[in-house]
């Protein structure tokens, strides 16, 4: 390794984040450790791995990841990976990209850096850019070389709403290929044909970091990309399905989530209430993998073509209002519905998010080794659409109904819930002095334009946080806190980006990720500060809390 030592510090409770002397250090601990894996001779479990600029993020797997013991780990093998298992390098490869320069901001950037627009191109074409990182959006080239003038051009003071698929792009000392239909805030000098992410061929994501990205001028291209073609319904017509009559407000399919795919750019995804999601698995009797659909606010209506048990889990017994053929029935409970009975969910009366669950789990295509979709860069099918077809897989022997505070559809919605409260830890990023005391002393509320991708705060009384100086672009988790500069806080949810640079100045507990997933525009939240062994007891406390949760065995009284 080049460049000063490596320091691993604990980003929240299950990751790690190991700063390196630079992008090329931070390349070569990743393909160490990815070594490692490979061969089974990694002493601690890491799920996931993202380069940053001059980090490495480590996700860890496991039931108590240990960010001390794996810190120390991977600290080692980035000061000493001589000797160390043979590494599989992929980089190095270049890849020549036909582009069309005639983007609405070459002009622009010509100007700003005192050049004709052809100038422009031929610097551009003339450098050798290598790949940095990959990350923001799946295979997003992060690409370095640029000639200094155009590696002064900052990025847009407003971002565009959608960037098309195939733009080629520079801001910030990079030069970018936007693989998908995106937002973004780079300047867009031209576009190229060359698809650089496919979910569904191996290796998934066309350039890896190490590899040499050349454009070249390719005139007579043909002009911007034709709109994406709505999906085609899902499903099949054998078989037992669930038919969506009405898909309320957003019903996604999810699961546990993608794992080992952070370097392509892509957010794991899954459930933003995890908790939630493996009691209706539980119920169902369902591996904990299987998928289930994530309702918000309001869920779907669905009509049955065979019977099926399926069952319903918000925050609590009675959190949410579940009807069959009009009649109320149980949620928090295993439900027998037959062919041509109608079942309608919501709306979710406490909390936002309640997940509908079918005994064998819904088998809806697979992408990347989920079933998940995500809301950032639209992996898996997006949200439900009338006519969609869920199809049914193999069941399994379903238990009865969980216990917990409430009782059935009797259960009252009460009041607006008080403030919520979250546990973090600190860092991993430094902030100024005064910061992290009043992130804990505010109370801060949920905005409007919050979603699967972030919670975006802010405080009755105008509350800021400023002051945190940049970070370069690091491997982010769920959880993390992050201080873009209006200081107003942006709690990441599962669909972040892989990689952000907003400074992290706290990050929440897994034990407490359940918590995030309940909250809708408009509720409180605070923030409670916390050590590494607190967050180690809570997350013992709620597995040991989740155990005894589901009582009794199918059948029961049926409910419809």
């Amino acid at each position: 390794m080049t460049g000063r030592g490596p320091t691993a510090r604990p980003f929240g409770d299950a990751a790690v984040l190991v700063t390196t002397g630079g992008v090329r250090d931070a390349q070569a601990l990743a393909r160490a450790v990815e070594a490692h894996r490979r061969l089974g001779t990694a002493p601690v479990p890491i799920t996931d791995l993202v380069v940053g600029w001059d980090s490495v993020l480590a996700v860890l797997g496991g039931p108590d990841p240990d960010p001390a013991a794996a810190g120390a780990w991977l600290e080692a093998t980035a000061a000493a990976p001589a000797g160390g298992p043979p590494v599989v390098d992929r980089g190095g490869r270049v890849h020549v990209l036909p582009v069309a320069f005639d983007g609405p901001d070459l002009e622009e950037v010509a100007a700003r850096c005192g050049l004709a627009a052809r100038a422009v191109v031929d610097r551009l074409t003339a450098a050798r850019l290598e790949v940095a990182l990959v990350g923001f959006a799946p295979g997003f080239p992060y690409l370095t070389g640029l000639p200094p003038e155009l590696a002064a051009v900052p990025r847009r003071a407003t971002p565009r709403t959608s960037v098309p698929a195939g733009s080629v792009a520079l801001a910030g000392g990079f030069a970018a290929v936007y693989p998908q239909a995106t937002p973004g805030g780079w300047h867009l000098l031209g576009r190229t044909p060359v698809r650089l992410f496919d979910p569904t061929t191996p290796p998934f994501a066309r350039v890896a970091p190490g590899d040499v990205v050349r454009f070249e001028v390719a005139d007579g291209l043909p002009g911007g990309a034709d709109p994406a073609a709505p999906r085609p319904a899902l499903g099949r017509d054998r078989g037992t399905h669930l038919e969506v009559v009405a898909p309320g407000v957003l019903t996604l399919v999810q699961d546990a989530g993608r794992r080992g795919v952070g370097a392509l750019g892509v957010p794991a995804a899954g459930a933003a209430d995890p908790e939630a999601f493996a009691l209706v698995q539980e119920l169902l009797g369902n591996d904990r993998r299987s998928a289930a659909l994530e309702c918000t606010a309001i869920g779907p209506t669905l009509v049955a073509t065979g019977p099926v048990h399926l069952a319903v889990v918000g925050a609590g017994p009675g959190a949410v209002d579940l009807r069959v053929d009009g009649r109320p029935v149980d949620d928090a409970a295993v439900v027998p519905v037959d062919a041509g009975q109608v079942v309608a969910v919501g709306p979710v009366r406490r909390g936002l998010r309640a997940y509908l669950g079918v005994s064998g789990g819904f088998d809806t295509p697979d992408v990347l080794g989920s079933r998940a979709s995500d809301v950032l860069c639209g992996l898996g099918p997006g949200p439900l659409r009338a006519g969609d077809r869920l199809p049914v897989g193999a069941g399994a022997r379903p238990r009865a109904r969980l216990s917990g505070p409430g009782s059935g559809r009797d259960a009252a919605p009460g009041p607006r819930p008080p403030t919520a409260v979250v546990r973090v830890l600190d860092g991993p990023h430094p902030v100024p002095p005064g910061v992290l005391e009043t992130l804990a002393d505010t109370v801060w509320r949920v905005r409007s334009d919050s979603d699967r991708v972030g919670l975006r705060l802010e405080a009755d009384d105008a509350t800021t946080l400023t002051g945190a100086p940049p970070v370069a672009s690091t491997g982010m988790v769920t959880g993390a806190v992050q201080l873009p500069p209006d200081g107003r806080p942006i709690v990441l949810l599962p669909d972040h980006a892989t990689v952000g640079g907003y400074p992290v100045a706290a990050c929440v507990i897994v034990a407490d990720l359940p918590v995030l997933g309940r909250l809708a525009p408009g509720d409180a939240l605070a923030f409670a500060r916390c050590g590494p062994g607190e967050a180690r007891t809570a997350r013992a406390d709620r597995r040991h809390a989740l155990t005894g949760r589901v009582a009794g065995w199918y059948p029961t009284a049926a409910a419809t």
